[in-house]
């Protein structure tokens, strides 16, 4: 689904009372750790949707107080996700990679870009997920150029957990954003 085009509440697409992805009985052939980890990213993006798609293009930007905006948020999901599959595959970074995370802050992007971008990270990172297979899951990983030690297993649950963390934090800037319009003294 292309966002170049949001609605102005793009979230009303949304079932309002469809239980959270992992009470849906979806993606039942998918073993158990790749399943959550699937679920964990199909409800980031509905709830991403929810809170921040319809926000206008200031208040994706604005740092309330002078934390970090939705508009790094987001992208930092999208861009993780690619970063922790590569170390999960048995990879390195690439400059590209490198060069997009200190990108990040600086993110100028629209709302379409900011939400195709994680629509596509979502959609690459679902295939990466699932190539995995539950025999991998205990083999050794390093993390970072001081090359931590990790495994499949746990770079997957850290892709779930990371994920997570930073959209309870563009929900919680999209609620203080929404307090700020509703006294009209948002300011960037």
């Amino acid at each position: 689904m292309a966002h170049n085009d949001l609605p102005e509440n793009p979230a009303a697409h949304l079932p309002e009372r469809l239980p959270e992805p992992w009470l849906r009985g979806t993606l039942a052939d998918i073993p158990p750790v790749q399943r959550a980890v699937l679920h964990a990213l199909q409800l980031a993006k509905e709830d991403l949707y929810r809170w921040c798609a319809a926000l206008t293009q200031e208040e994706l930007h604005a740092r309330p107080a002078g934390i970090e905006p939705i508009a790094f948020h987001i992208p930092h999901i999208s861009r993780s996700l690619d970063r922790l599959l590569t170390y999960a595959e048995g990879g390195k970074l690439d400059e590209k990679q490198m060069e997009a995370l200190k990108e990040e802050m600086k993110n100028d992007a629209s709302r379409s870009q900011i939400f195709d971008e994680l629509e596509s990270a979502i959609e690459a990172s679902a295939a990466r997920i699932r190539a995995f297979d539950a025999g991998q899951l205990l083999e050794p990983r390093t993390v970072g150029k001081k090359a931590l030690p990790s495994t499949v297993a746990g770079l997957l649950v850290h892709i779930a957990e990371h994920t997570q963390r930073h959209v309870g934090q563009a929900i919680t800037t999209s609620k203080a954003v929404a307090a700020l319009r509703r006294n009209a003294t948002l300011s960037l």
